[in-house]
């Protein structure tokens, strides 16, 4: 299975970075993200993490960064600097793509960034399959759809996402379904 998750802000000790997600704490925060991940993820399964890994306490983040289960592909983010980069790529299970990745998944074309990039116009009259879907975090938007009118964009964030990991399935579930006309043009040509 793939998953895609962004901005996990391990050890980013600030209010109001955990407190939104529901958390009294940090430290309860980045136990919890670890126990979520780990509750649907397995060591065979690929984890697209869109950016923002840690921050403040290096140490603490790559811990818990090893605690998560999967082979995990980092899109590098804003927070993600040269030495955490470094640390990361010397991790168990982890390849550093850089800055963007375009990926297939049964006939989608998904570009994933940690910014929301205008990649196709969101055309309710065309397939999805023919445009190039943007998979991003960075804002902590809790509305998955909150840049649909910029174009195909859809937010991947702890935020958005009941701090887990989204996977491949219902990210194309939750399009379809913003798309209906997408059902009726399921069987013809791609043209």
């Amino acid at each position: 299975m793939i998953y895609i998750t962004s901005d996990l802000h391990f050890g980013h000790d600030k209010e109001f970075m955990y407190s939104p997600r529901g958390f009294k704490d940090i430290e309860e925060a980045d136990n919890a993200i670890v126990n979520n991940w780990n509750s649907i993820v397995t060591d065979e399964d690929d984890v697209y993490v869109l950016g923002d890994v840690m921050l403040n306490d290096d140490e603490n983040g790559i811990r818990h960064w090893n605690q998560l289960k999967g082979n995990k592909h980092l899109i590098i983010g804003n927070h993600d600097s040269d030495v955490r980069i470094k640390l990361l790529k010397e991790c168990p299970d982890t390849e550093v793509l850089g800055h963007a990745s375009v990926i297939k998944y049964d006939g989608f074309s998904f570009y994933l960034s940690h910014y929301p990039t205008i990649t196709s116009s969101f055309e309710y009259n065309k397939r999805l399959k023919l445009g190039l879907i943007n998979l991003c975090g960075h804002t902590h938007a809790k509305d998955r759809f909150i840049d649909e009118a910029k174009g195909r964009i859809y937010h991947c964030e702890l935020d958005c996402h009941g701090n887990k990991p989204v996977s491949i399935e219902e990210i194309i579930s939750d399009l379809i379904g913003k798309n209906e006309s997408y059902r009726a043009n399921d069987n013809k040509e791609d043209t």
